[in-house]
C-alpha cells in the first residue's frame, strides 16, 4: 500500500459509526456536539443592567464576566483609573462620594438610552466610592453586543453620559497634604466660568 492510500485498517474500529442506526420512534440521530440551527435561534437570554457602587477595589474580570453572553461576539470595556498628577500637582488618591438613589436612577436611564441607540445585550457599570489610590480603577463600564461597533459606541456614550449626568463628586488628594473637590466640566448643572 502506498503512503497516499487510506485504508480503513488505519482507524480504530471502535470509533466508526455504523452505517445505519436503530432509531427509537420519534427520535433522530445527532452526532455529539451537534447543535441544530433551530436550537441556536431558540436561545433566549434576558438583557441585564448591572449597577454597582462600592468602597471595595473594582474588578475588570468581574465586570466582563457579568456581561458575557453566547449571543454576543463583543465585550467592550472602559476602565477609568486614578492618575498621579493634575495640573502640576502630585495626586496620591481620589475620594468619591455619590447621592446613591439618584446616581443609580440616572445610570439606569443611561442604560435605557444605550438600549434605544444600539443593539446591546448586557451592561455593567461599576463605580468606586471612598478613597481610590493611584492606578486603581474608579469606574468600569462593560457592554456586550453581537458585533463590536455597538458595544464600543455604547461604552463611549456611557462614560460621557455618566460624567455629565450622574451625581458623583470627586476630591483629589495631593502629596502636599492638601485636597480639592473637582468640578466636573461635563456636568450639565454646572455653570461655565
Amino acid at each position: 500500500m502506498s503512503s497516499l492510500e487510506i485504508s480503513s485498517s488505519c482507524f480504530n474500529q471502535e470509533m466508526k459509526l455504523p452505517l445505519s442506526l436503530p432509531l427509537v420512534e420519534g427520535s433522530t440521530f445527532e452526532p455529539p456536539g451537534y447543535v441544530r440551527e433551530k436550537d441556536m435561534n431558540e436561545v433566549e437570554e434576558k438583557s441585564k443592567d448591572i449597577i454597582k457602587f462600592t468602597p471595595e477595589k473594582l474588578s475588570v474580570d468581574e465586570a466582563s464576566q457579568l456581561v458575557i453572553s453566547p449571543l454576543c461576539g463583543a465585550i467592550s470595556l472602559f476602565v477609568g483609573t486614578t492618575r498621579n498628577n493634575f495640573e502640576g500637582k502630585k495626586v496620591i488618591s481620589l475620594e468619591y462620594e455619590a447621592y446613591l438613589p439618584m446616581a443609580e436612577n440616572e445610570i439606569r436611564k443611561i442604560c435605557s438610552d444605550i438600549r434605544q441607540k444600539w443593539p446591546v445585550k448586557h451592561i455593567a457599570v461599576f463605580h468606586r466610592l471612598g478613597l481610590v489610590p493611584v492606578t486603581e480603577a474608579s469606574v468600569i463600564i462593560a457592554v456586550s453586543s453581537a458585533h463590536r461597533a455597538a458595544s464600543l459606541e455604547a461604552v463611549s456614550y456611557a462614560i460621557d453620559a455618566l460624567k455629565a449626568r450622574v451625581p458623583i463628586w470627586k476630591k483629589e488628594i495631593y502629596e502636599e497634604s492638601s485636597s480639592s473637590w473637582k468640578r466636573n466640566k461635563e456636568c450639565f448643572w454646572t455653570t461655565s466660568d
